[in-house]
């Protein structure tokens, strides 16, 4: 399963029936209930469980996997990735793209310049900003629809236009 998403980390167990704790990596946490099975990275081994139940909990997600019955069989998936193939993530809407695939990828500016590769993401509140650096500098962009022109995740490209002020 090399191109899977993680969609959540098993934190603790709640309870003594076997449910577990689960802080979501998901903008949308009610995803979970769409799901019939999930599978659980153990020490780079990946193992498929179905679920039984899910509920919520403040910023939580409980997850009852079938089979997993008790605190103690619970208790060893502590510190786990829940993830899932990426033909199971949800459907992209136009102009939506999985943050996995824009990391590095090339970005250049619309009279073809290049910029160098997204390196990371920084989420503000209100818009994410990309980090792209090269060998010599970095730079900050934003992501709207006036910087961000075209992806190509296919080809892996970004093309930018860079607003006054975001060189320096």
């Amino acid at each position: 399963m090399d191109d899977c998403f993680i969609i959540g980390t098993i934190v603790n167990t709640q309870g003594i029936k076997g449910e577990v704790r689960v802080i979501p990596e998901t903008f949308d946490i009610k995803r979970f209930e769409l799901l019939e099975y999930v599978y659980v990275n153990k020490n780079s081994e990946i193992i498929k469980y179905e679920i039984e139940k899910i509920r919520y909990h403040k910023q939580f997600v409980l997850i009852k996997f079938k089979g997993i019955d008790d605190m103690t069989s619970a208790e060893k998936l502590k510190k786990c990735d829940i993830v899932i193939p990426k033909e199971m993530a949800l459907p992209l809407e136009e102009n939506e793209y999985y943050l996995k695939d824009l990391y590095y990828i090339d970005v250049i500016t619309d009279i073809g310049e290049n910029l160098g590769k997204i390196e990371d993401i920084i989420f503000t509140g209100a818009n994410d900003v990309y980090v792209v650096r090269n060998e010599e500098k970095e730079i900050l962009i934003p992501a709207i629809k006036k910087c961000i022109l075209n992806v190509d995740i296919k080809n892996k490209v970004m093309t930018v236009k860079l607003l006054e002020g975001l060189r320096e």
